[in-house]
């Protein structure tokens, strides 16, 4: 890593052990492999360090929730990342160090959960969801991160080096954005909301005996409110999110309908892979 930081001015550092991993791998990954790339980065005089943590730092109730709330991590996952945060501060008198909180992010070549619901929509299957769906939930586009990261790696460092949330401004409850990419699809078919009591459980067992690729973070949080505010990021560089949520979900699904035979036979456990849907594919068939 030192050679590969050798007359770096900026680095941006997003590279991240996700939840389907082991807690050791993420720990090793997530916070101590943090640390290193932080040390090495300040020894070889890179001037800024853009991190890009998770808004699974915020819990499960996320509503509105600005930068300055309480953190309470979703999993092992959420927490790894609360304490590679705090890593990160504590360079700040060394370097520039922004930290940045998206929002879970779709667009073109974004796979793992998004391609999931991507393959039920192209097999024309109904899309189940957990509770239901009038919670408002906000995705993030990949443009829309990409341009936030040029903003932070290039604007004035008295004006950068602190946190910031990312996501999109205009979203809808999921059943509603959703319902706009099942009709961008032209599927006929339909959001059906499954009672959350009923379904959570069933897919806490499924991910404790290693059936289902889906794990606390997605459906735990799938019938919540679950939106951060991003008027700090937007008021401090005058900036707006082109995309909105239902964006990222058609985006997410025009893209993989051009190019899915390139991935789907690519099993994987990153998001740049499809994932082993085990179990889902029985419940597949039903819908």
């Amino acid at each position: 890593m030192q050679k590969v930081m050798e007359d770096v001015d900026v680095v941006v550092h997003c590279a991240a052990a996700l939840p389907l991993w082991s807690k050791e791998e993420i720990y090793s990954v997530n916070v101590e492999g943090t640390a290193n790339l932080l040390k090495i980065a300040s020894i070889s005089g890179v001037e800024r360090f853009v991190f890009i943590s998770s808004t699974a730092v915020y819990g499960k109730n996320v509503k509105g929730t600005k930068e300055d709330a309480e953190l309470s991590g979703v999993g092992e996952y959420g927490k790894s990342k609360i304490m590679a945060e705090k890593e990160c501060i504590s360079y700040r008198k060394k370097m520039i160090v922004p930290i940045l909180r998206p929002k879970t992010f779709g667009g073109p070549m974004r796979l793992g959960v998004f391609q999931i619901l991507c393959d039920w929509v192209m097999h024309k299957k109904n899309i189940p969801i957990v509770g239901t769906g009038e919670n408002r939930y906000q995705l993030l586009h990949i443009d829309d991160l990409l341009d936030v990261i040029h903003i932070i790696s290039t604007s004035d460092e008295e004006k950068v080096n602190e946190t910031f949330n990312v996501g999109s401004a205009e979203f809808g409850t999921l059943k509603e954005d959703l319902e706009k990419l099942l009709q961008y699809a032209g599927t006929g078919k339909r959001v059906i909301p499954v009672p959350s009591k009923l379904i959570i459980p069933i897919l806490r067992i499924f991910e404790k005996i290693n059936i289902s690729p889906l794990y606390e973070w997605v459906y735990e949080t799938a019938d919540k409110d679950h939106y951060v505010s991003v008027e700090k990021i937007m008021d401090r560089f005058n900036w707006r999110p082109k995309k909105s949520t239902a964006d990222v979900w058609i985006d997410t699904y025009a893209w993989y309908v051009r190019e899915h035979e390139k991935y789907e036979k690519n099993i994987g456990i990153t998001h740049t892979s499809a994932w082993n849907q085990g179990v889902l594919y029985l419940f597949r068939s039903l819908f």
